[in-house]
């Protein structure tokens, strides 16, 4: 039973920077499709939605912070279930906001392709967003001081 627990406390040390890299991706991949249609539809400003397909690329940094603060000398069973529990729910609060970014900013891209003007207003969603990966990130560190050593 303690090895089943410890294999979990591992598996939580790696999930939020592998879920992280997973919501990173995919978010990036849908701002990334977006900012690529919007240059065909627009004369310039390329920078700006290349620069915005970007952001969901800081949920795997996070996971990586994460990642890092859990980490432990040795792992105990009490331990190892914290740390399952902490990393793989950090982990997937992570790959949600990073998918969610990605859409929000594909449609920001979408729409400021007709309106410019719109454009840093229509990224507030997104930064939204962004704050629930920091409040996920935030919770985790703080959680994480309180495992057993």
């Amino acid at each position: 039973m303690n090895e089943f627990v410890l294999a979990l406390g591992w598996f939580g040390l790696y999930a939020p920077v592998a879920l992280g890299a997973i919501g990173s991706a995919w978010g990036c991949a849908l701002g990334g499709s977006a900012a690529i249609g919007a240059m065909l539809d627009s004369d310039g400003g390329y920078g700006r939605f290349i620069g915005a397909s970007l952001m969901p690329s800081s949920q795997v940094i996070y996971g990586i912070v994460i990642m890092f603060t859990l980490q432990r000398e040795t792992m105990s069973a009490e331990a190892g279930a914290a740390m399952f529990g902490i990393g793989v729910l950090a982990g997937f609060a992570l790959m949600y906001t990073g998918i969610r970014q990605g859409e929000v900013l594909a449609s920001a891209i979408h729409a400021s392709k007709a309106k410019p003007e719109i454009f840093g207003v229509s990224l507030a969603p997104a930064a939204v967003l962004e704050g629930f990966s920091v409040f996920a990130l935030v919770f985790a560190l703080v959680l994480a001081g309180s495992i057993p050593t």
